[in-house]
């Protein structure tokens, strides 16, 4: 399987699960379109980076004889009242996404694709994260850790936000950024093997 993603917390995921892939990023652009829904965003940024690594593989790859070729594409977002909040373009944004989620409900939705010769699948994960109510001190600390500036929403929940998130309700490692049990659904019914 090919991982059509830069992202390190999408390899470190594949890895703990077992799966065995090489990584090939995709370079799409990730800017919604007008009046997209969140869902309908993540599942077309999914299908496209699995496309394009497909594509690109397939015109080029002459060294997987007899072996199918899968892509597996995913985007995620942060979501909070159905505005998509992806990841800062600053220290402020950064801060100003924290303020906005602090002490709030919202949605972490992932969208899954995996592109083989026979089409793409795509599938979305959908969970709910409560955060806590951030001081403005908290905020600013955690901003300047750096660590909220790759993240959608500004966040990583399995770094230092943690100590903020007392409850979630579905799939933990869809907030990390890829869900595993979705992606091996996604490969059962393609009748593929990890």
């Amino acid at each position: 399987m090919i991982l059509a993603s830069a992202s390190p917390r999408r390899r470190e995921l594949l890895a703990q699960a077992d799966f065995k892939f090489e990584v090939y990023p995709a370079h799409v652009p990730e800017d919604p379109l007008e009046g997209e829904e969140p869902i309908a965003y993540v599942s077309r940024l999914a299908r496209e980076k699995a496309e394009v690594v497909f594509s690109a593989l397939s015109a080029a790859d002459g060294r997987r004889e007899g072996e199918p070729l899968v892509v597996l594409g995913a985007d995620t977002t942060v979501t909070l009242d159905e505005h998509i909040l992806g990841k800062p373009e600053d220290a402020a944004d950064a801060a100003r996404m924290l303020r906005l989620l602090s002490g709030r409900t919202h949605r972490v939705i992932t969208g899954v694709a995996l592109a083989t010769a026979e089409g793409t699948e795509v599938a979305a994960e959908s969970t709910t994260v409560r955060f806590a109510e951030m001081t403005d001190e908290e905020i600013a600390a955690y901003v300047a850790t750096g660590e909220p500036m790759d993240k959608a929403g500004a966040y990583a929940i399995q770094g230092r936000a943690a100590r903020w998130i007392p409850r979630i309700e579905g799939c933990y490692f869809n907030v990390v950024g890829l869900p595993l049990a979705l992606v091996s659904r996604l490969l059962e019914t393609g009748k593929l093997h990890k």
